[in-house]
């Protein structure tokens, strides 16, 4: 009789091919519902929301902060705008949370700003002080050669003041512009059911609830926790990579 086992490896390479695309297909599946439900990575674009953090920083979103989601269920590509299903009921953010969300006006767009008002609160900004429930959010200035020392470029020409501010259970440094008098005051506002206030600690350099409106909860994807890593690429030809590693595993307050 013949010997076959040469021909052995042969017959059984495309079950071992299937098992290879199956084992793949499955990792995938499983890095996309991690990533959905549980946690997952965001590069920082822009520096609304500098001292706290900075551009080129890498996060770690956690999705699950305010309920478990169904896998899938928040995507927003293009015209597709799904509302999240909860396995539990959603809970509320608290003040001071910095979150990730879908851009109110460009749902495919993720914002990343810090809580400032709850459903019912009422919110008002008085020469830049902010006022929630008609109380000023306590505030004091801290010194600025800590935050200003690795500064991003774009920033370091404007005359910049450093305050540490409660609100909630949260305390955190933003940044403040002295020549900057464009938005100093903001009428009372009632935040409406079902939504959130949102504000980025850059002040003057943050694009945010002042102008165009509230967030949905429906809309926040998670709470911001860690920064993982962190470099800035050069914004022209003669910037520089400013590779920060001093801030690898910051918890994101």
């Amino acid at each position: 009789m013949d010997d076959l086992s040469e021909f052995e490896p042969k017959e059984k390479k495309p079950a071992n091919l299937k098992k290879e695309v199956l084992l793949i297909i499955s990792i995938i599946f499983v890095v996309l519902v991690f990533r959905s439900s549980l946690y997952e990575p965001y590069r920082i674009p822009s520096g609304s929301m500098i001292p706290t953090l900075k551009i080129g920083d890498y996060i770690i979103v956690n999705k699950f902060a305010y309920g478990m989601k169904v896998p899938f269920s928040d995507i927003a590509i293009g015209d597709i705008n799904l509302t999240p299903n909860y396995i539990f009921k959603q809970e509320l953010p608290k003040r001071g949370d910095v979150v990730v969300f879908k851009f109110p006006k460009d749902p495919s767009i993720n914002y990343i700003k810090r809580v400032i008002g709850l459903p019912g609160d009422t919110i008002e900004i008085k020469d830049k002080v902010v006022y929630v429930n008609n109380i000023e959010t306590v505030s004091e200035k801290v010194e600025s050669a800590p935050f200003l020392k690795d500064m991003d470029s774009k920033f370091k020409k404007h005359k910049l003041k450093f305050f540490s501010v409660k609100n909630g259970e949260r305390k955190y440094i933003i940044q403040q512009d002295s020549d900057n008098y464009f938005l100093v005051n903001k009428d009372k506002i009632i935040v409406p059911e079902n939504e959130i206030f949102v504000m980025g600690d850059n002040r003057d350099f943050s694009y945010d609830s002042r102008f165009w409106g509230t967030v949905p909860l429906s809309y926040v994807k998670g709470r911001a926790e860690l920064i993982w890593f962190s470099l800035s690429f050069p914004a022209s030809d003669d910037g520089d990579f400013i590779f920060r590693p001093s801030r690898i595993g910051t918890s994101i307050f």
